[in-house]
Formats: structure tokens, C-alpha cells, sequence
């Protein structure tokens, strides 16, 4: 094998690969010597076929893989040897005009990580803007909790139904007179003015009293689920068992014991709890960015062109996605391509962010465990069908790189948090507001300065700070690329229990 440098400028490398056509000859009948035992063919005795009738079978095949197999370990010995740290995965060719008996020439092109000087971490100074949970906030938190669970007591047996009471109901849905699937319930509650079951079905039970029996109609929507009762006309025999009338939730003792607590102040200090933690994650978002404003500010290098395509291309993909949900997608849209060399900057920041905190983790000792790594491969495998999860872990275990995407986020925030217990940090209490308006501040600040003002929903395309850190480090080979597993469209949050037809398979629900 021979190698030659054919460029080297800059961060970019190339290199061209001769493997001579007596070396893939010989790894070729070296490699019909090791199958020829496992072939079988009529006439012949297990493993006494003749190497020449396998290789006239199985030659074109087994030619294939020893290219691949040679191309594969020539480049890795490439990039041991010549000490390279590829940006990204090396783009490989084979000349064209190649055939059986002919020497093979390889062309290996890349970009290679910049030499970064460890940046210095001694006098980092941050400050820790902090919001203090009050009492009117907890009060606020509970009270959110009580409209959530509200409770009804039954009304007199003359009062007519009015939106905002619950009913108790039973009901038989039918078509044309037939009883339908799925269109029957008992004991199911329902508030009117909840929207809650299909249009007009809730109208036409306002004045309804306990004890009443009443027959309605109403029309499936067009685009309803159930194929057989879109845009279909029903009729509803109804009961109503009851009506109820909200009562007046007390916040007290009883009250939290509904809620499976010990008591209020136990329900308040859990309150006070997620109420910390819901600013707790907006004050880290805070430091992080002056943290990395910092970084940036003493640090300029020369960042991989590729790795900086691909941060852009996440960046531009999301842009567009926001846009074309817009009121006037095509505003929107032009708007970011006046701006699109501002978010190419942003880009290379993300970039130079990126592979200073990979320097910082590395120089430092900073590193996932086994263990922490198999957890992010079975999360992340969760997000696939059933029958993908086990090709989806071992396509990551089998590529770097695609490793090296699924454990950036959490690396990043390892060295993150290891420079903040290294920084001198100084706490000062503000309110929401104030430490919003911070986070705004040094993001503007990150920011090259825009032609004109971003709109606020482009803020997550510019958070620099979640730029991730391992991408930057080099693959240790370049693995043939797979596909993965095709993932399942991730689940919308659940509606609070509270809009939902007690009656699961009531096709009287929306």
C-alpha cells in the first residue's frame, strides 16, 4: 500500500491510497481458502470443494468484500498514522475505471480538528441570578391545584342543568335505529360547556333535571376518527342519574389528604419545590451563557467548514419549520434568508463553543461513564418501535460518531458544570422578569449584530449555549454508514385528565 498527501491547507486533507493489484489478489484467495470448508456443492464431501469451483461461484462476491474490507482498514491506518483527528466522517471514493487485477487508488478527503491550546480556566467569574419563591406564589400554585380538582355535590331534584354543572349520565348511541360499537356508557360524568363530547350533544342536556330521560340528535364530525361515523347523523337515548353543582374547594388538611399527602404543608413544600425548580433551569440557562460568553470572548481558531454546514443546516431546518407554521409563512421565510449569514455566524460559534468545552473536558478528565452511556442508548432507543430498539442500539454501538451525537448533550453539560464549581460565583435575588430579560441580554450579546430585530421566536435557533461538545471529538475509524431504524413520531403531552369523557369507548366523545 502506498500513501500520498495530495492536500493540505488548513484544516483540509486529502490523500490518495494505491492498493497494488498483487496485494488484493492475494487477500482474495486467502479469503476463498478460509470459506472454502464451509461451502457445499452436489458431488463433492463437506469441505472438499475445489478452491477453483469457489472461487468461480463465490469470486465476484468475496472480490467485493475484500475491497471494502482493504478500502475500510486502509483508511483507518491512514488516520493512525498520519495522527489525524477527523471533524467529521472522511468522504472516501474509489477511481471509477477499477476492476479485478487492476490496482485500486483510493481518495481519502477530510477536515481535520484544529490544535487548540487548553483554555485556561483560573479566574472565571460568574454571577447567579436567583429568584425567590414567595409565599403568593405557593398560594397561587395551590389554588391552579384546587380548579383542577373540583368537586360536585348533587343538586335539588328541581334544578335544571346550566354549563359548568356535572352530569351523570348513561347512554345508547345508535344509527338509523342500531345500536352502533362503542357508542354506549354508564355512569359517565360530564360538565356541560366542558366541549368535552361531540358538537350539540352537551347543548341539548342545559335543563335537563335528575331522574329525566331524553332522546337527542346529533351529527359526527366529518373528520371524526371512527371512519363509519364521520360526518354521520346519531340519535342519543339519554338518563340522567344526576346533577351536581360544584362546591367550593377549601385548601386545608382534608384536601391534601385527597391528594394522597400527610398534609397542606407537605403539599406546600412540594409546591415551593417545583416552583424552584421551574427557575432553577432558567438561572442555569443564565450562567451557562455568560459561562460560554466568557469562552468565546478570549478564544478565536479556525473551526472545520463541514462541522459548521451541518450545525447550520440544524439551525436553518428548524427556522424553516417555524416559518411555515407562521401566519404569513412567506414573510417569515423571507426574513430569515435576509439573515441567514447572521445565523451562519451563529454556526461557528456554536462550533468553536463546541470544541473549546470538548478541550476543557478532555484536559480535565471529564468523561461519561459506561454506565451513563448504555442509560442515553436505551432512552433514546425508547423513541423507536419495538422491533427497531435492538438494530438502533447496535448501529450506535457499532458507529462513532452516531455515539459521539448521543452523548454530547450530557457531556456537555458534565463540563458545564465542572467549570461552574470551578468559576467564583456571586448570587443576587431578582424576579422573573429580570432574569428573562438577562437571558434575552447576553443572548443579544452572543449574537453577530442583525440587519434588523430578530422576532422572539427565532430565540431557540440562537442559543449557542447548546452547541454539543463531543461532536468534536475525532472518530476513532471511518465506519461504513448504516441507516437507522426509522423512530415513531414522538408523543404529544397528554390533556389534563380533567377534558377527558369518563367513558373510554364512548363514541360520543370527541
Amino acid at each position: 500500500m502506498q500513501t500520498k498527501q495530495t492536500v493540505n491547507e488548513g484544516l483540509k486533507r486529502a490523500y490518495l491510497i494505491t492498493i497494488p493489484a498483487a496485494e488484493l489478489s492475494a487477500k482474495i484467495e486467502a479469503e476463498i481458502k478460509k470459506v472454502a470448508p464451509q461451502v457445499r456443492m452436489p458431488g463433492f464431501r463437506p469441505g472438499k470443494v475445489p478452491a477453483n469451483l469457489v472461487k468461480k461461484m463465490h469470486g465476484e462476491a468475496l472480490h467485493g468484500q475484500v475491497v471494502n474490507d482493504t478500502i475500510r482498514e486502509s483508511v483507518d491506518k491512514l488516520i493512525r498514522d498520519e495522527a489525524l483527528r477527523p471533524a467529521m466522517q472522511p468522504e472516501i471514493g474509489l477511481n471509477e475505471d477499477y476492476e479485478q487485477g487492476k490496482d485500486a487508488a483510493i481518495t481519502v478527503s477530510l477536515e481535520v480538528l484544529p490544535a487548540i491550546e487548553a483554555p485556561s480556566i483560573e479566574g472565571l467569574k460568574l454571577e447567579k441570578l436567583v429568584v425567590p419563591v414567595t409565599d403568593a406564589q405557593i398560594d397561587e400554585a395551590l389554588g391552579n391545584i384546587a380548579s383542577q380538582n373540583k368537586n360536585y355535590k348533587d343538586a335539588p331534584k328541581t334544578r335544571k342543568a346550566a354549563d359548568g354543572d356535572q352530569l351523570i349520565i348513561d347512554f345508547v348511541g345508535k344509527l338509523d335505529g342500531v345500536e352502533f360499537e362503542g357508542g354506549k356508557a354508564e355512569d359517565a360524568a360530564l360538565v356541560l360547556g366542558s366541549n368535552t363530547f361531540i358538537p350539540g350533544f352537551e347543548d341539548q342536556l342545559v335543563g335537563v333535571k335528575t331522574g329525566q330521560e331524553k332522546t337527542i340528535t346529533v351529527t359526527f364530525p366529518k373528520n371524526y376518527q371512527a371512519e363509519h361515523l364521520a360526518g354521520k347523523e346519531a340519535t342519543f337515548d339519554i338518563t340522567v342519574k344526576a346533577v351536581k353543582v360544584e362546591t367550593e374547594t377549601t385548601l386545608d388538611e382534608e384536601f391534601a389528604k385527597s391528594l394522597g399527602l400527610d398534609s397542606l404543608d407537605k403539599l406546600k413544600e412540594i409546591m415551593k419545590a417545583q416552583l424552584e425548580q421551574q427557575t432553577a433551569g432558567l438561572t442555569r440557562t443564565q450562567m451557562k451563557r455568560a459561562l460560554l460568553d466568557q469562552l468565546a470572548a478570549g478564544h478565536s481558531f479556525e473551526v472545520p467548514g463541514t462541522m459548521v454546514e451541518a450545525e447550520f443546516a440544524q439551525i436553518w431546518q428548524q427556522l424553516q419549520q417555524e416559518a411555515a407554521r407562521d401566519e404569513n409563512p412567506a414573510e417569515a421565510l423571507k426574513q430569515i434568508e435576509d439573515e441567514k449569514d447572521e445565523y451562519k455566524a451563529i454556526a461557528e460559534r456554536r462550533v468553536r463553543l463546541g470544541l473549546l468545552l470538548s478541550e476543557i473536558g478532555q484536559a480535565n478528565g471529564v468523561e461519561i461513564t459506561g454506565q451513563e452511556m448504555s442509560m442515553l442508548i436505551q432512552q433514546a432507543a425508547m423513541q423507536y418501535r419495538a422491533e427497531d430498539r435492538e438494530r438502533f442500539v447496535q448501529y450506535i454501538q457499532s458507529e462513532p460518531m452516531a455515539a459521539a451525537q448521543l452523548r454530547a448533550p450530557l457531556y456537555e453539560d458534565k463540563v458545564v458544570d465542572f467549570l461552574f464549581d470551578k468559576a467564583e460565583v456571586t448570587e443576587r435575588e431578582v424576579t422573573v422578569e429580570e432574569l428573562q430579560a438577562a437571558i434575552e441580554a447576553e443572548e443579544a450579546a452572543a449574537a453577530p449584530a442583525p440587519k434588523k430585530a430578530a422576532a422572539k421566536k427565532k430565540a431557540p435557533a440562537k442559543k449557542a449555549e447548546e452547541a454539543p461538545a463531543e461532536e468534536a471529538k475525532p472518530a476513532k475509524k471511518a465506519p461504513a454508514k448504516k441507516a437507522a431504524p426509522k423512530a415513531e413520531a414522538a408523543p404529544a403531552e397528554e390533556k389534563p385528565a380533567a377534558k377527558k369523557a369518563p367513558a373510554k369507548n364512548a363514541a360520543a366523545k370527541k
